[in-house]
């Protein structure tokens, strides 16, 4: 709709008001926090001259109140900061809401402005904002504090506003995918992902407020926003819940690069980031028994290198079956594990095997097997050394030395392969472990000895949950076991060659509590790659949003290099971001090696820093990643199978504007 020069004008001038309003905030905020770091260094000064003339009572109190003056200051600081961050571009949004007979102007920012009990901005989280995403113009409601309210939104408005100037305003009578969101879509991408807390769909902002369910399990087709869903839910929740902060959430991601390429959004909104781990870092944490443990991604290219190495001994170790077979397989350790001698110690202490027996299988048995041992021996030398503990360490191995079986983990481990549980003949030596018995390995070890459980986490985000079998799960679930957990992911780009859901909906039977939600409109890709995409996989649902003119998919044969080098010259010329996806780290590092002389070039690893203007990158590191233009390559002798159909359906789902194909399927 066509915005008349008095009402742009009108617009202009809130603008600037709200501009002032910002920096005169951002100095008088300035100098509050020169005046109070002066008073907390006099007021600890005064703390550190009087300390030996107060109480303890005095003390504590005086402590008190210099840490609620430090808070007080942190939380100026962090507002300064983000009012630096939103004065140049304090909104990006309004609706205008009549209830009863009043009718007010909510303009929408990354954060709220206030001043003298008027609102100049709302935060994007506030419950009135939901509406912006959630209706169109005409009826609408929200879940304040005190109840539902219940009015009418006569006008929906986004602006776009750079460096201070009001350059454009959209007035939207149906909703956010129309004029702004094909503005923003068209852009080119960049090194780091961007948030999206003005463009938020209806179906994202469901996931990203909801606070009914413990756990929310996510489905959703390629580029329907998944991560930048899961990102905005967390500013959202730090918003909302109280005293959560950054420090108790924490988001497994599938390694270092994707990582890098999201830490840019929670800055934006406001927001420190996250703890951001990967569930090999988890094995690394966990297990010491081993020096090098495999990673997720080695573990994927290996199957590449030499497909048919040990594939159904790998799969079964990826399995279902296998948890039960070794829960089985445990508990009978636990159960056979016994003393075949009694305890004799430093002469004057003797308990019967019997008594020991009493102990392991009845009086501790609410502990871990290996834990029982270490009870068992301080509850001893308690009683015999006047409650002191010191001999606990040399009682447990004797302990250990009179028991029917070692309790040695990398034995145990070894054994469940020779035992009636399973049916393959194998082992593990010296210091390397693989990834699929690496995290078999932690959930024997966890169960023996314990999990080392985490209660700081109060969130958890697993993002790209395909990847991880239930067995991972159940890791995870059982170390945050007081968390929450937000699990998102799209069974159709499941690049582990071993195990597969049918539907993340099975994640159910793990996470009671838990609600399962389908997003179903795709943002990053033209429709003539979504068309492509969805034969890969014979696909029907994609639901494509970008309206642009989309270029033809090109299709190569061979490998000529001056080809290539053609094709990423045209594409240097319309893009700002080009992605050569290889099906493996051998075929990039080939191509890289064959490039590098010619052209400015990046190889992309597992553990790179992330630079999208040209890249060759494995399509197991690709995975999450986005570009405005994508070779999928592979050799001719090296061609995707019906097998590998979901590996190049997440290779060809990473381009968003410009599609090259060299020997596709």
């Amino acid at each position: 709709m066509k915005i008349e020069r008095e009402e742009f004008e009108r617009e202009r001038n809130y603008l600037n008001k709200t501009i002032s309003v910002i920096r005169k905030k951002i100095s008088t905020l300035g100098q509050q926090l020169y005046d109070d770091d002066e008073k907390v260094l006099e007021f600890k000064k005064f703390i550190w001259d009087s300390h030996t003339e107060m109480d303890p009572s005095e003390m504590r109190t005086m402590m008190a109140e210099s840490d609620l003056q430090v808070t007080i200051m942190q939380n100026r600081g962090n507002y300064l900061q983000k009012l630096f961050r939103i004065q140049n571009k304090p909104y990006f949004g309004m609706i205008r809401f009549k209830e009863d007979d009043e009718e007010n102007d909510i303009y929408i920012g990354i954060t709220s402005v206030e001043d003298k009990l008027e609102y100049y901005v709302h935060d994007w989280r506030s419950p009135i904002c939901s509406m912006f995403y959630d209706y169109e113009t005409g009826k609408a409601s929200y879940e304040a504090p005190g109840g539902r309210i219940e009015g009418e939104i006569t006008r929906k408005r986004q602006y776009i506003i750079e460096y201070g100037e009001l350059k454009n305003i959209f007035d939207n009578n149906l909703n956010i995918s129309d004029s702004l969101l094909q503005e923003v879509l068209a852009e080119e991408s960049s090194d780091k992902m961007k948030n999206i807390v003005n463009t938020i769909q209806e179906e994202q902002n469901k996931v990203i407020r909801n606070t009914e369910d413990k756990n929310l399990i996510v489905e959703g087709i390629a580029g329907s926003g998944k991560t930048s869903v899961a990102l905005h839910r967390i500013a959202f929740l730090l918003y909302r819940i109280p005293n959560l902060n950054s420090g108790n959430i924490v988001v497994f991601t599938p390694n270092k690069v994707f990582s890098e390429y999201i830490s840019n959004v929670l800055p934006e909104l406001g927001e420190d980031n996250t703890y951001s781990m990967t569930f090999y870092d988890l094995l690394c944490q966990n297990i010491s028994e081993y020096k090098n443990i495999e990673n997720f991604t080695d573990f994927i290219s290996r199957y590449y290198k030499n497909k048919n190495a040990n594939y159904e001994l790998i799969k079964y170790k990826q399995s279902d079956e296998i948890i039960n077979d070794l829960d089985n397989y445990l508990n009978d350790v636990i159960n056979n594990t016994k003393f075949v001698k009694p305890l004799s110690y430093d002469n004057f202490i003797e308990v019967s095997t019997e008594e020991l027996n009493n102990m392991l299988k009845l009086k501790y048995d609410r502990f871990p097997l290996f834990s029982r041992i270490e009870e068992i021996s301080k509850k001893i030398a308690e009683k015999n050394y006047d409650g002191k503990d010191n001999n606990a360490k040399s009682i447990a191995k004797i302990l250990n030395d009179n028991l029917n079986i070692k309790l040695d983990l990398k034995s145990i481990y070894n054994g469940f392969f020779k035992s009636k549980y399973s049916n393959y003949d194998y082992s593990i030596g010296g210091n390397n472990i693989l990834y699929e018995d690496a995290c078999l390995f932690l959930y024997l070890k966890s169960i023996l000895v314990g999990f080392n459980t985490n209660h700081v986490i109060k969130e958890v985000v697993i993002d790209e949950a395909q990847d991880y079998n239930k067995l991972q799960y159940l890791i995870i679930k059982k170390t945050f076991k007081t968390a929450n957990y937000t699990i998102l992911g799209d069974t159709n780009q499941t690049i582990n060659p071993y195990y597969k859901y049918n539907s993340l909906e099975e994640l159910k039977s793990i996470f009671d509590d838990s609600k399962y939600i389908t997003l179903t409109k795709t943002y990053r890709s033209t429709y003539k790659i979504i068309e492509y995409t969805n034969q890969i996989l014979n696909l029907k649902h994609s639901s494509a949003i970008r309206r642009e003119n989309a270029s033809d998919i090109l299709f190569r044969k061979g490998c000529k290099k001056e080809d290539l080098i053609d094709d990423i010259t045209y594409l240097k010329s319309i893009s700002k971001s080009i992605a050569i996806i290889t099906k493996d780290d051998e075929e990039a590092e080939k191509l890289y090696t064959m490039l590098k002389n010619d052209i400015d070039i990046m190889l992309i690893d597992n553990f790179s820093h992330l630079k999208r203007d040209l890249v060759i990158v494995p399509s197991y590191i690709a995975k999450g990643l986005e570009f405005d233009s994508v070779i999928v390559y592979t050799d001719e002798d090296n061609k995707y199978t019906e097998n590998e159909k979901y590996l190049f359906y997440v290779a060809c789902t990473r381009a968003q504007h410009n599609l090259i194909v060299y020997n596709g399927k």
